[in-house]
């Protein structure tokens, strides 16, 4: 076992949005081929990590997550400590505020940061290219989640191309009360018609360019499609945001997570408190992209 450089340190786990979200193919094991625009913004987990006796502990604030192998953490923590033959265990307390299944990536978020800290709790001095090596196994957006920031991602999601920084905004993030499934919204996906898709690459020379309406002008997610239709309430804020402001909205993910982009923090308020008052969502959270 390599020499502990430290026994306890905290990380933050980022969720993610997507400005842009296409599905291109699907691979013969069932894995569908996706190119995306994917943005880090600031709502974030905080876990902290403790090395201890032998295997993997799990304590979290949440009610609603498992805390055994069926957790992204256990199974990030179980599959380094396995590969690089550390023998001992870790603690582990994860203090939860990312909507839980919404479409922001919050476990996918959670497993790289566990990667990332067990990695300098027990130095072991791993590449971020070997840590995201390691996430795909784990999950599609976990290397992402691992760099993080405006990255293009291709292949099933693990293809990253690091972009610029993305022009600064503020953004109403908005979860409404519903439970989607990402099974469900690929399946109805796959038997549906075809679908207009985003210009992918309009947005990435939108984001090169520094110009925020070239962004918003090409936001775009082809599971909105499906998700909306099942899940009227997407389209509702949606349609709040825009008509309190916001330059443009999106579904993020498989849903249900809706975003509105806003010009100043002013307006994201301003708007998070009108739709607050409708009662469409669940958790309201103003942010910006990181």
């Amino acid at each position: 076992m390599m020499k502990r450089q430290r026994d306890i340190l905290t990380r933050k786990a980022y969720a993610k949005i997507n400005l842009g979200l296409d599905v291109v193919g699907r691979l013969e094991n069932g894995y569908h081929q996706v190119r995306m625009i994917m943005q880090t913004v600031g709502i974030y987990d905080r876990l902290t990590f403790a090395a201890g006796e032998s295997g993997v502990r799990i304590a979290t604030d949440s009610g609603e997550l498992p805390t055994g192998p069926d957790n992204l953490i256990y199974r990030a923590a179980v599959l380094l400590l396995e590969t690089c033959g550390v023998e001992a265990g870790v603690d582990i307390r994860l203090e939860k505020h990312i909507p839980i299944a919404a479409g922001m990536a919050g476990g996918s978020s959670d497993a790289a940061a566990t990667l990332q800290g067990l990695n300098e709790l027990f130095a072991l001095g791993l590449s971020q290219e070997r840590l995201r090596q390691l996430g795909v196994r784990i999950g599609a957006d976990v290397p992402y989640c691992v760099m993080g920031g405006t990255a293009l991602a291709e292949g099933i999601g693990e293809v990253l191309t690091p972009l610029p920084p993305a022009p600064r905004c503020s953004v109403l993030v908005a979860r409404p009360d519903i439970q989607v499934s990402t099974k469900y919204v690929y399946e109805h996906l796959d038997a549906g018609e075809s679908w207009q898709h985003p210009d992918i690459d309009g947005m990435r020379a939108a984001i090169e360019k520094g110009s925020l309406p070239g962004v918003v002008s090409r936001l775009g997610n082809v599971l909105e499609t499906v998700t909306a239709h099942a899940c009227p309430v997407i389209g509702q804020i949606k349609r709040e945001m825009l008509d309190r402001g916001a330059m443009g909205s999106l579904m993020s993910g498989s849903g249900p997570t809706v975003f509105g982009i806003y010009g100043s923090g002013e307006q994201a308020q301003a708007a998070r408190i009108c739709l607050e008052k409708t009662g469409l969502a669940r958790e309201l959270f103003v942010t910006e992209f990181v």
